[in-house]
């Protein structure tokens, strides 16, 4: 049974770059040549048979799609509501990221590159592109936040004895937006680079490829609901940073008006600004790191500190397609504390014997609060990664 309402989120009322007014390309002339090159040989290739064949070959053989997805019965069971898990952490390298890094160095093979270069907060992304970089024979070189590589630590030994190069800043924060601003001006210096931007964020055409990359979550998990119930689900959850996880599972959704679309932001010791990470429940619309979206600002409009336990999370802004879901109220969004986090993450562990990111686990404690005892209800989850690399901060 389709329930599609009609084509809002999905037809070319997306124009070019923008997402209603959220978008564009907000940076130097020599950096919005190679973004207009990027998005013209973008949209020349995913018209191609042959890679959507290879991209699709990757998909299944390599990074093992389609992933379950999973009807938790003992987590339905504590919050008296059904809920299922789509598990995006038994994906190749435990995360969605994989979908995004595996498409993207198609495409920059496709366009000459000869050095693939990465940001990453959580270093999952990071160890995607290192991964994908060493399956495609090609160098990389991964920027992180000094913080960030401290609380990470396993990620960045993953990323290292697979070939990659990892440089990390101290400037700032030292955390995920600082890791992208190196990142951005070692893709203006050196030409030869492809800059592989890991989250739905940035200047055009970024969030719009690593949509594309990211939708076959959400197009799966609608194709797989559609099997096990015979109708959509009534909810969806996902956690948001920058947001490609959450895009991706959205993208399948959104054009069905009756499944409502849920997502969970770092908020850290809860709506304190400087305490949180909550950008598009605390934050107001301005122009950052290349886009038009909402941010984290002070009284002058000029992002600020954020804080979340999830580096994932830690992130002052967020994608500009997200931006337009607020605004249009076809999404919302909440703040899901450190502690509450945490709980769930505990809580899924325990009951259903997998272990969350603590990224995921925000959307996991949303559902909970959201889904308690409501017996008629049907749901879905993104567990967009495994946890292996939260143990030492999420133990009881």
């Amino acid at each position: 049974m389709n329930n599609k309402q009609d084509n809002q989120y999905t037809s070319d009322a997306y124009k070019e770059g923008y997402f209603g007014e959220y978008g564009g390309i907000f940076v130097p002339e020599v950096l919005k040549d190679k973004l207009e090159h990027l998005a013209s040989a973008f949209n020349d290739i995913k018209k191609e048979d042959q890679f959507v064949n290879e991209l699709n070959y990757y998909y299944r053989n390599y990074i093992g799609r389609p992933t379950p997805l999973y009807f938790a019965q003992r987590l339905s069971d504590h919050v008296n509501s059904r809920i299922y898990l789509k598990r995006e952490d038994l994906n190749h390298t435990g995360a969605h990221k994989i979908n995004n890094t595996v498409g993207q160095i198609l495409l920059a093979k496709h366009m000459g590159a000869k050095e693939i270069i990465a940001e990453t907060g959580a270093g999952q992304h990071g160890v995607a592109t290192a991964t994908a970089a060493a399956l495609m024979g090609i160098k990389c070189k991964v920027f992180m936040g000094k913080k960030d590589a401290d609380r990470q630590q396993i990620n960045v030994y993953r990323m290292k004895i697979l070939g990659a190069e990892v440089v990390t800043t101290e400037r700032g924060t030292a955390t995920l937006k600082d890791a992208i601003n190196a990142a951005l001006e070692y893709y203006v210096e050196h030409p030869d680079a492809f800059y592989l931007l890991g989250s739905a964020v940035g200047p055009h055409p970024y969030p719009s490829i690593v949509r594309y990359f990211q939708s076959v979550i959400g197009d799966e998990a609608r194709k797989q609901f559609l099997e096990k119930e015979n109708k959509l689900p009534d909810a969806i959850f996902a956690c948001v940073g920058g947001g490609s996880n959450a895009i991706g599972m959205f993208s399948g959704f959104l054009d069905d008006s009756r499944v409502k679309i849920y997502a969970a932001e770092g908020g850290g010791e809860g709506e304190i600004l400087y305490k949180t990470a909550s950008t598009l429940v605390m934050g107001s619309p301005v122009v950052f790191q290349g886009t038009y979206s909402y941010c984290l600002v002070d009284k002058e409009k000029n992002p600020i500190d954020t804080y979340s336990i999830a580096a994932g999370l830690d992130y002052p802004g967020v994608g500009p397609e997200h931006s337009y879901l607020k605004d249009t109220k076809r999404a919302e969004y909440f703040t899901i504390t450190d502690k509450e986090a945490i709980e769930a993450f505990q809580v899924l562990s325990r009951l259903e014997g997998i272990i969350p990111a603590i990224e995921s686990s925000h959307a996991v404690a949303l559902a909970m609060k959201m889904m308690k005892d409501r017996e008629d209800v049907v749901s879905i989850i993104n567990l967009s990664g495994r946890g292996d690399k939260d143990m030492g901060r999420t133990l009881a």
